[in-house]
């Protein structure tokens, strides 16, 4: 192999393996930020010593074991804490006696740690879905500013800041039981569908779609599902998001302009991650009979899913789990979601009453989706000078660039 491409398998192993060797190292010393950094050290080798002698037979278990070592070197320096860690020390030494990797079972439980402690709640939402993108996701400082279009500065700062608020508050490294369980699970699923959702919808920039990071999330919930195989959201939250995923390819014109649903080619719909997403569906009913609300997000999404054109929809379906989902959420963008759906059914007057109750609710307040689904119908409606101007609205206060350039033609279209 030539220098160029022992680099490339360098990356391949790391954004594989990243995530299980933070997480072993956490369990180990307890300090996310901590084992971060070892993990860092052991990564600089691998780029050091791999180009002249080869890709390791075990790539992982390399890595860990020269982690485990600058554990090891890094204890014996600390005087400090020297009595403590020195027994964390002769715990370590007798561990690299034997360079097997560990057990799988062992790996599970210190990744399912590493979720539920990326995901904690005293860190604000931003800094979960930085800390989980780099510590879960591989992704580095400058991937995770691109993809939220901040500067590297400020999401260093926030990642760090993170870490050492989990420092500071002696978070433990575990995974909650009982009821905590009950309690901070929505979190994990929440951090994990907000970086899906970016990348599905970017909120800002030049692109109507990120792939990588719906590709992120998708492992991520994954890699979840197969932790936590007894709790039906999680397999609710991977169907709705490999089902959405499916429609990607479809999403996006020949010059990046944005393709709406109804007029999506679904011949482009990738009918793998359709039928994994049902197959997740099926797996979280199969676990309770009681839908959360990321499965029935899926159940919505496994609608248009199952219509192989967009003629064939079930929008009275729909429009019922709309019902539903706002019954558990009380989220006035779920009522939004709701008139769309009752207009596709009832016709669109039906769904403009519900749009007009729902206006001044707070949470819609400079909404761009409000104006936007208003004006659509209002030009179904033939009401064209008022559709033209909420679609004007909706243009002024979106942040992404191709939506507002669609907001700004539908509105011309009105004319």
């Amino acid at each position: 192999m030539t220098a160029s491409d022992t680099h490339r398998a360098v990356e391949a192993v790391w954004r594989i393996e990243a995530a299980r060797l933070i997480a072993g190292l956490s369990g180990i010393v307890r300090d996310v930020g901590l084992a971060e950094e070892l993990a860092q050290d052991a990564l600089v080798a691998a780029l050091e010593q791999w180009p002249r002698e080869g890709v390791p037979r075990n790539p992982g278990a390399w890595l860990m074991t020269v982690a485990k070592r600058r554990a090891v070197d890094l204890i014996r320096r600390n005087r400090t804490y020297e009595r403590k860690l020195a027994e964390l020390g002769r715990d370590l030494e007798d561990r690299l006696e034997d360079d097997e990797p560990p057990e799988a079972g062992e790996i599970e439980d210190d990744l399912l740690r590493l979720v539920f402690t990326a995901c904690h709640p005293v860190l604000p939402a931003e800094a979960r879905v930085a800390l989980t993108l780099r510590v879960l996701g591989g992704l580095s400082t400058g991937e995770i500013a691109r993809a939220f279009l901040m500067s590297e500065p400020a999401v260093a700062q926030r990642i760090v800041r993170a870490k050492r608020t989990l420092a500071a508050r002696k978070v433990p490294f575990e995974v909650p039981s009982g009821m905590e369980l009950a309690e901070r699970l929505p979190p994990v699923l929440e951090v994990i569908y907000l970086i899906f959702n970016e990348g599905y919808s970017a909120t800002a920039g030049d692109d109507w779609m990120r792939p990588a990071l719906c590709e992120d999330a998708l492992r991520l919930g994954r890699v979840l599902a197969g932790l936590m195989p007894k709790e039906p959201e999680v397999f609710g939250l991977v169907a709705l998001m490999e089902i959405q995923a499916s429609r990607a390819a479809a999403r996006v014109g020949p010059s990046g302009e944005p393709i709406l649903l109804l007029e999506q080619n679904r011949a482009r719909w990738d009918r793998l991650l359709i039928r994994r997403g049902l197959a997740a569906l099926e797996r979280a009913g199969e676990l309770s009979g009681d839908l959360g609300p990321y499965t029935l997000q899926a159940e919505i999404a496994a609608c248009h899913a199952r219509a192989f054109t967009a003629g064939e929809t079930d929008w009275v379906r729909i429009a019922d789990l709309y019902a539903r989902l706002a019954a558990l959420s009380g989220s006035p963008v779920v009522e939004l979601n709701r008139a769309v759906a009752l207009a596709m059914a009832y016709g669109p007057g039906v769904g403009l009453e519900l749009v007009d109750q729902i206006a001044g609710e707070p949470a819609l307040k400079g909404y761009h989706l409000l104006p936007g689904v208003r004006g659509d119908l209002l030009f179904r409606l033939g009401r064209l000078g008022e559709a033209a101007a909420e679609f004007e609205r909706a243009a002024s206060l979106t942040r992404n660039e191709r939506e507002r350039v669609l907001m700004e033609r539908r509105a011309a279209s009105c004319r």
